[in-house]
């Protein structure tokens, strides 16, 4: 077996990369709004904080009754019980990355966790 995944994504409106990646310690989406259109529910979690990464467009974030506007290149990270939702600017579609890790999980950072080989 080998130690590593690659998968190519399409412009789909939502692909999970759960299974084509074979994750085992988080939960990542690539998200895709034309204009105009949004996530049609509100939601928060029970464990998992959020980080999104705006790739391209603009939008905004609705998190706990606070608007955030979003553009290509802001990163927002997101605790477990806030209540959100995502939608696309009127005049622009939106791409994104959500990453779902277990809050308060992280052991170790990059530099602590490596290992010169």
């Amino acid at each position: 077996m080998s130690n590593f995944s690659k998968v190519n994504v399409g412009q789909d409106a939502r692909t999970e990369l759960h299974d084509k990646l074979s994750l085992t310690g988080a939960e990542i989406s690539v998200n895709n709004l034309p204009a105009g259109a949004g996530v049609p529910f509100v939601h928060s979690h029970k464990q998992n904080e959020e980080i999104y990464a705006i790739l391209a467009g603009s939008g905004k974030a609705v998190i706990d009754g606070e608007t955030v506007e979003l553009n290509a290149g802001d990163w927002l990270r997101i605790a477990p019980a806030a209540k959100r939702q995502f939608s696309a600017a009127d005049n622009s579609p939106i791409s994104y990355i959500c990453i779902q890790v277990k809050a308060g999980s992280l052991g170790a950072y990059t530099a602590d966790d490596a290992e010169i080989n």
